[in-house]
């Protein structure tokens, strides 16, 4: 059990995950290991509960054109699947 001030942590999944995700399977792979890392770890996620998870996702994907104006990047018209699997598991410890 977290104390009132901790938070919790992204999903573990391996930087060599995103490495040419370029299909749903892919993607599927990261959503794996985000599930095995949640089974193993069911308190440590910022967002473990499928509630705060969506609401993360929502945060996330709003959040999305100006991540990318931070970094002086245009917004692509069509996210990749690497994309999504990014966005995925960001909302795993969105504040």
């Amino acid at each position: 059990m977290r104390g009132p001030y901790d938070t919790g942590r992204f999903a573990d999944v391996p930087d060599t995950y995103f490495d040419n995700i370029d299909s749903a399977g892919g993607v599927a792979r990261v959503v794996d290991q985000m599930l095995a890392d949640l089974q193993a770890n069911p308190d440590a996620w910022e967002n473990y509960t499928l509630e705060s998870f969506l609401d993360a996702l929502s945060r996330v994907l709003d959040a999305t054109p100006q991540y990318y104006a931070n970094r002086g990047q245009p917004m692509p018209d069509q996210p990749t699947w690497e994309e999504l699997a990014q966005t995925l598991l960001g909302a795993t410890g969105y504040e």
